[in-house]
């Protein structure tokens, strides 16, 4: 596929996410969000709506996250932008080259990923950080239509269980692997699903909940993308 016409193919894509509907517990909660607001960001107008990925479209390099925080992206309109989750992820990007600076606060803030796109599973902010089997599937599509635009993706970075678990139904589903029995998550995990196909780590998800009990350390993350930069320059 041409590049410019991927360009333009996630584009396209990226209107029918921010348009998007379909579960309606995902949609009440996502607005109320933004109706009540968080005290710090009272006076801000709130995105709540779906988030669409976000990065190079030639990128080689593929990170998928859960869902949009709800004072995060549900916020900002940007994947990992205005949260802790971000704070993490963008320095360990920007350390490893795979950004242009090391904070994400708002879209409009001069952040460029390098070489890299990031993407969800889930485009909306749930209930508890945590998405019903159903939202997942409902919310699929889109994932399957980013991979197949991605077309120079050598390593795919799962953060967290249900990221895996959906990039590998989206491989079961196209044939490529028969089971996803033997690919447990596991921080720091390595796999390559199939011949020819990207390289996928698994790591710890940035969530505040992990990075302050020190599950995962910048450290732990920045090692991920050093080891993502390495399987690219030798793939």
């Amino acid at each position: 596929m041409h590049a410019g016409k991927a360009s333009d193919l996630l584009r396209v894509l990226n209107t029918e996410i921010v348009s998007c509907a379909l579960c309606p517990r995902l949609v009440q909660h996502r607005e109320e969000i933004g109706r009540v607001r968080r005290k710090a960001y009272q006076a801000q107008q709130y995105w709540s709506r779906p988030v669409p990925g976000f990065g190079d479209p030639q990128a080689k390099l593929l990170i998928l996250g859960l869902a949009p925080g709800a004072h995060g992206a549900n916020r900002t309109g940007r994947m990992f932008t205005g949260d802790r989750s971000g704070e993490f992820l963008y320095r360990a990007l920007w350390e490893t080259g795979f950004a242009n600076q090391p904070e994400s606060v708002s879209c409009h803030d001069g952040l460029r990923l390098i070489n890299a796109y990031i993407a969800a599973p889930v485009r909306c902010a749930p209930p508890d950080n945590m998405p019903t089997l159903d939202e997942i599937r409902a919310c699929r599509p889109y994932l399957e239509r980013e991979l197949a635009l991605l077309i120079e993706v050598r390593v795919v970075v799962a953060l967290g269980g249900i990221a895996l678990n959906a990039y590998l139904s989206v491989l079961q589903d196209a044939g490529r692997i028969k089971s996803r029995a033997a690919f447990r998550f596991g921080h720091g995990v390595r796999y390559l699903p199939f011949q020819g196909g990207p390289f996928v780590l698994a790591c710890y998800h940035p969530s505040q909940q992990n990075t302050s009990t020190k599950r995962l350390t910048r450290e732990m993350l920045r090692n991920i993308f050093l080891q993502a930069r390495d399987l690219l320059a030798n793939s």
